[in-house]
C-alpha cells in the first residue's frame, strides 16, 4: 500500500518540490518499503526516534528534524542530520552552530515563521526575523546555513484561510530572498504544506511539503 501511495502522490506533485515523507512513529519495515520506490528524504519529530532509525536504516536516507527541538537534544543529531525545519529563536541557532563545529560540518536550517492564528503553534513573528537575520551573533555563526522558511497552516476547514496564510509566507519568503546571500544565509527552500492542504500550498509557492498520513496511512502513537 505505501508504495501505491507513494507512487501516487508523486505523480500529482511538481518535480521541483521536494516531498519529505513523515516517518514519525512508523517502524523501520514502512520505511524501507518507502526507500525501495526511491524515497530518501524522511521526517521525524523526535530526536531520539530519529536517531535510533539512523543507526540501523540506510545511510544515504536524508533525516529532517521537523518538530519542534529543545536544545540539549542537538548534540544526538548534530553529525547526520540533513535539515532542521523548526528554527524559532537565535539561541536555538547558537547551540545547532555549537554542535555543528565540532563534527566539523554545517547543518542546514529552516526558519519556521508562525503564520497559524493558533496559539499551539509554534514559530517567529515575521517582525522578528529581520532583526535575527541583521544581529552580530547571527552573523558570527560559521556552522549554520539559513536555506529557507518553514511554517504550518492553522488546523480548520476553512481554505481561503489556509490558502491566504501559505500566501503571506510565500510574500516574506520573496522579501528576504532580495537580501545579499552571505556564508550562512542562501534562501531555496519554502517549505509547508502537510497531507491536509499540500495542494493549496503549492498552489502557493511551496517548495516543499511534510507528508505522512497520505504515505503511511493513519498516524500510530507510541508512547
Amino acid at each position: 500500500m505505501i508504495k501505491n501511495q507513494l507512487k501516487i502522490l508523486k505523480e500529482s506533485i511538481p518535480d521541483e518540490v521536494t516531498l519529505v515523507a513523515v516517518s514519525k512513529t512508523k517502524p523501520n519495515t514502512a520505511i524501507l518499503e518507502a526507500y525501495e520506490v526511491g524515497q530518501r528524504d524522511f521526517g521525524e519529530n523526535k530526536v531520539q526516534e530519529m536517531v535510533a532509525k539512523y543507526e540501523v536504516l540506510p545511510k544515504d536516507i536524508k533525516w529532517h528534524m521537523i518538530g519542534h527541538l529543545q536544545r540539549n537534544k542537538i548534540k544526538y543529531m548534530a553529525h547526520f542530520v540533513h535539515l532542521i525545519h523548526a528554527v524559532d529563536s537565535l539561541k536555538l541557532l547558537l547551540e545547532i552552530d555549537k554542535q555543528a563545529k565540532k563534527h566539523q560540518r554545517i547543518i542546514n536550517c529552516l526558519l519556521q515563521i508562525r503564520i497559524a492564528q493558533e496559539d499551539t503553534k509554534f514559530g517567529l513573528p515575521m517582525t522578528e526575523i529581520t532583526n535575527l537575520l541583521a544581529s552580530d551573533e547571527f552573523k558570527q555563526l560559521e556552522h549554520i546555513q539559513i536555506v529557507g522558511l518553514m511554517g504550518m497552516a492553522s488546523f480548520t476547514d476553512d481554505f481561503d484561510q489556509v490558502r491566504k496564510e501559505f500566501k503571506a509566507l510565500k510574500e516574506f519568503y520573496t522579501t528576504l530572498d532580495k537580501l545579499p546571500a552571505t556564508n550562512n544565509f542562501k534562501l531555496d527552500t519554502i517549505s509547508m504544506g502537510m497531507s491536509g492542504d499540500y495542494k493549496i500550498a503549492i498552489e502557493e509557492g511551496s517548495s516543499m511539503i511534510r507528508v505522512g498520513s497520505a504515505i503511511f496511512g493513519v498516524r500510530n502513537y507510541i508512547a
